[in-house]
């Protein structure tokens, strides 16, 4: 993929959630909420104090990690639906 994010954003695959409950009852697309998990696709190069100096990411590409239920901006980048995010919408690594 050719897409960098610029700053401190990050560009993040979301991982779909099971299909079904533990009691084994299959779960509608109707009723599922959007996954707030993902895999960080790519990262920019981090955010910058007042000074100039480069603060760096605390991710990088292929870490999971989980995010606000209204975090990030969807996009389309090579037929694939993908979030941009901020480092600080970040609510953890897993």
């Amino acid at each position: 993929m050719a897409f960098k994010p610029l700053h401190d954003r990050v560009l993040v695959r979301r991982i779909e959630g099971e299909d079904k409950t533990k009691g084994g009852l299959i779960i509608p697309d109707s009723a599922k909420e959007k996954p707030a998990e993902g895999e960080i696709v790519s990262v920019g190069t981090g955010a910058r104090k007042d000074n100039g100096e480069l603060i760096e990411m605390a991710v990088k590409a292929g870490d999971r990690i989980l995010f606000g239920k209204w975090s990030g901006t969807e996009v389309k980048l090579d037929g694939e639906d993908l979030l941009i995010m901020k480092e600080s919408d970040i609510l953890g690594v897993m």
